[in-house]
């Protein structure tokens, strides 16, 4: 959200698909910093935190499996996420992706993220606003799991005020909340303007991979795969490579000319 992790800007919406060319310059596609950090060069962190603290200069929003793909081991990652939830400086979502699929967002960039869409759910309905402060005061630091049942939701909110259906109407049109679909007294906590984001990162994975999957080994060396500028994803290409990585669909092996990234086959 350029400072640390920037929303994902709408002005990509409604381009055109554009030729992909392994060869293109890695800074010239959107998403990509002036300083393109080497993938091949800053893969493996040994400390979670600032494994995470270094992502989030680079992408948009982060993946759990991104983050498996950057610290060995796994046990220690989710310990140390807990920890940091524990003392509020992330917040972890479920993403509506058909998958067993997390973000991890930085607590500070999630509240800006959350200030814009009050503002502009203000900008459109003054009635009922008051909703928003209660969530921020009462909601966010007494829940901290992905998700939260209906009655939990209004309890909270009651401590500031009486707490109505058309409040929680209000936090689900900002984006603040989704209803599960599967249990509708259950409601996922999201990130306002994820839409995009989503469909990025579902149409990246399935393109990185279909390239792959067209070479004859299926596999490719990890510094000119991250050069490829994807054609169906606003996201930075390194983004999709440590989700595949992290979530074991592409694995990579060391080899004399550098790393290899392949498809995995298990």
């Amino acid at each position: 959200m350029a400072e640390p992790w920037p929303p994902y800007s709408s002005s990509s919406r409604g381009k055109k698909k554009r030729p992909r060319s392994p060869n293109d310059d890695a800074t010239s596609s959107q998403g990509r910093t002036e300083n393109s950090t080497s993938l091949e060069d800053n893969l493996i962190f040994s400390d979670t935190l600032i494994a995470l603290q270094l992502m989030r200069t680079q992408f948009p929003k982060l993946e759990k499996s991104q983050l498996y793909s950057s610290v060995k081991d796994r046990t220690q990652v989710d310990r140390d996420l807990e920890s940091l939830k524990k003392d509020r400086v992330l917040r972890v979502f479920k993403l509506n992706t058909g998958q067993d699929d997390h973000a991890i967002m930085f607590m500070d960039d999630y509240l800006k993220q959350m200030e814009s869409a009050v503002r502009r759910s203000k900008g459109k309905n003054q009635d009922c606003s008051e909703v928003f402060e209660w969530f921020e005061k009462y909601v966010l630091p007494s829940k901290l799991d992905v998700s939260i049942d209906h009655l939990e939701l209004c309890s909270l909110l009651s401590h500031g005020g009486d707490a109505r259906d058309k409040h929680i109407t209000l936090l689900m049109n900002a984006g603040l909340l989704t209803r599960q679909l599967i249990d509708p007294n259950m409601y996922w906590f999201s990130i306002p303007s994820i839409g995009p984001i989503l469909k990025g990162l579902t149409q990246g994975r399935k393109e990185v991979l279909s390239l792959l999957n067209r070479r004859k080994y299926k596999e490719m060396l990890l510094s000119s795969l991250e050069k490829t500028r994807l054609r169906l994803s606003p996201l930075d290409v390194r983004f999709h490579l440590r989700d595949l990585i992290g979530s074991g669909q592409i694995k990579t092996v060391q080899t004399a000319t550098g790393l290899l990234a392949r498809v995995s086959t298990d």
